[in-house]
């Protein structure tokens, strides 16, 4: 018997379509895009479809788990965001470390390991502190794993593994002519990530905003016209079966000619 609780059903009783096991992505990464404008629409400032954005995040987790997708990585808070105004700024930072220590409880009762991924400087202490009590409560959860990717640019994520991987050559950790992908891979935030299958972004918006460059070389992507607010389990089951229905060949094909 499982030491872990399995997530509530849906409240409309919508159950996870039947996708063989073969065909479900074992890596799922979220762009969390709309909370704004679904805001605004209702005269509400951004922050509050910030907030609204909450129940969004741990609906798609439990689906995922649901669904047996062992991965999702969630879009959090960029690099690039830094640029809003200081005051969205400082919501969704003090926000972030709510909703950590708010949804601790229920991802420790699913088995959801969280992780982070990220960079340090001039991100909050607050915010550091309650990512890593989560990381640190629940590292040996086996069910699902949530990368929240917290002040995270995939461009800043290589950028920092070249300049790490630089230093130890200098320092003869490492030799330069053995240098490879591999290399590289270890050297990211999170090393062990696996790459991404399904890159699933909500609003519209057709654009992958420098998330997990280095993990979605090969993944399959899917956009959708929904704000983030709205989206629910079911929005990522839609996504998967799309997701089953192409033909991945990861740079390989084969002859395949019509019958006359």
């Amino acid at each position: 018997m499982s030491r872990f609780t399995p997530p509530p059903a849906h409240p409309s009783g919508a159950k996870a379509p039947a996708i063989p096991a073969k065909f479900v992505p074992q890596h799922v990464a979220v762009v969390m895009d709309g909370n704004g404008r679904w805001a605004n629409e209702r005269g509400l400032t951004r922050n509050e479809g910030h907030r609204a954005g909450e129940r969004a995040l741990v609906d798609v987790v439990a689906g995922a788990i649901e669904m047996g997708i062992p991965y999702v990585s969630a879009y959090a808070f960029s690099t690039e965001n830094w640029k809003r105004s200081p005051s969205e700024v400082s919501f969704i930072m003090n926000f972030t470390a709510e909703v950590m220590e708010r949804q601790l409880a229920t991802f420790h009762d699913w088995g959801v390991r969280i992780r982070w991924a990220g960079r340090r400087p001039r991100l909050w202490r607050s915010v550091i502190d309650r990512l890593e009590i989560a990381e640190r409560e629940t590292r040996d959860h086996d069910v699902a794993t949530l990368t929240m990717c917290v002040n995270y640019g995939g461009r800043a994520e290589i950028a920092d593994a070249a300049a790490a991987i630089a230093r130890d050559a200098a320092a003869g950790k490492i030799n330069p002519k053995k240098i490879d992908e591999s290399t590289v891979q270890a050297y990211l935030d999170e090393p062990d990530l696996p790459d991404v299958d399904l890159f699933l972004r909500s609003s519209g918006e057709q654009r992958i905003s420098n998330f997990l460059l280095w993990q979605s070389a090969y993944a399959e992507l899917v956009f959708q016209d929904v704000l983030w607010p709205d989206v629910d389990r079911r929005t990522l089951w839609a996504a998967v079966e799309q997701y089953a229905r192409r033909d991945r060949r990861y740079g390989g094909a084969v002859d395949q000619p019509k019958v006359q």
